[in-house]
């Protein structure tokens, strides 16, 4: 997430453009709930990974902080406010905003094999979101925020890892290294917030891809709105501490905040760090992937926003899923 909660944001639109078919791979589309606003344009960056897991020792996992900067910047740009909307972990600039309900409190869950954390550099600092395995051609494909793999708009990142099933501090099946990052352009050059999803292409580790090593979530686009979900996530933020995994659930409903935005929250309380974790469809991580964590408005949010899944994401999937 990044300062708008440390899980940058993405409001997606959707369009009906061409989608490569994957659904041998577990895509799944279904009619576009909102008219796209652009057409699908991927930005992509080829990543060196030959140090990157031995760079993430344990000292640097535990040491690297949610990546909230960007998120706050995007989502204040996407709704021209002069007031920061924050990270529920950063200072309360924003309490106008957010509107003073109750806590709720994001349960705990054991490790699933598919969702981990992510790490990655930028500008000399050592960030941490999350993200999930997700099925795909090349079996080696994680999604996340967009704000966990660019600045938005702005740089790529180095030295990202996926560390799935990853439980205070252990990483039970090693660190995935990145050797490919894609995103929507609308993310990459414009910061925008609606579309704040990227994905990783990760190298094989002791001969094993990704998802024979841990599995892959099945995904969706175009759904229809309002949906139940799950969403999970390592929030590292107070009242968290990024140790170990979270999930919230609950109906979708729009961000009222930006009704011209095609975003939408779910209850949840989870601060910096979840950003990029996924949301399912239903009530628990086996359902199909459909968004990520994305922002929240204000230190006192109890509500989770996410991008809308449509053509645009869609298309920076297929271009990750067949790398």
């Amino acid at each position: 997430m990044t300062s708008t909660r440390k899980m940058t944001t993405g409001l997606l639109s959707l369009s009906a453009a061409a989608l490569l078919a994957l659904t041998s791979a577990g895509a799944a589309t279904a009619a576009p709930a909102a008219q796209e606003k652009v057409n699908p344009s991927v930005a992509s960056a080829a990543v060196d990974n030959s140090s990157a897991a031995e760079y993430w020792t344990a000292e640097r996992m535990i040491g690297a902080i949610p990546a909230d900067q960007r998120a706050d910047a995007a989502v204040k740009r996407t709704l021209g406010l002069e007031r920061s909307v924050v990270d529920k972990g950063a200072p309360a600039s924003a309490e106008k905003l957010a509107p003073k309900t109750p806590v709720l409190n994001a349960a705990s869950e054991s490790p699933v094999a598919t969702i981990g954390k992510v790490f990655f550099t930028q500008g000399g600092q050592n960030f941490v979101c999350s993200g999930n395995s997700i099925a795909a051609a090349n079996k080696s494909t994680v999604s996340t925020a967009g704000h966990c793999i660019n600045d938005g708009p702005g740089n790529f990142v180095t030295n990202f890892v996926f560390v799935p099933a990853y439980n205070n501090g252990a990483a039970p099946y090693g660190k995935f290294a990145a050797k490919g990052l894609y995103a929507p352009t609308q993310w990459t050059g414009q910061g925008d917030i609606q579309y704040d999803t990227g994905f990783a292409v990760v190298s094989p580790l002791n001969g094993r891809t990704l998802s024979d090593t841990v599995g892959a979530s099945g995904i969706q686009f175009n759904a229809s709105r309002g949906l139940t979900y799950k969403a999970f996530g390592y929030p590292a933020a107070s009242p968290f501490n990024g140790a170990t995994l979270k999930s919230c659930s609950g109906k979708a409903t729009n961000d009222t905040v930006n009704p011209g935005g095609t975003t939408q929250g779910i209850p949840c309380d989870m601060t910096g760090g979840s950003s990029g974790g996924p949301w399912f469809v239903g009530t628990s991580s086996t359902g199909k992937q459909n968004s990520v964590n994305s922002y929240g408005y204000g230190t006192n949010s109890s509500t989770m926003y996410g991008p809308y899944w449509g053509s645009v994401i869609q298309q920076a999937y297929n271009r990750a899923a067949a790398a």
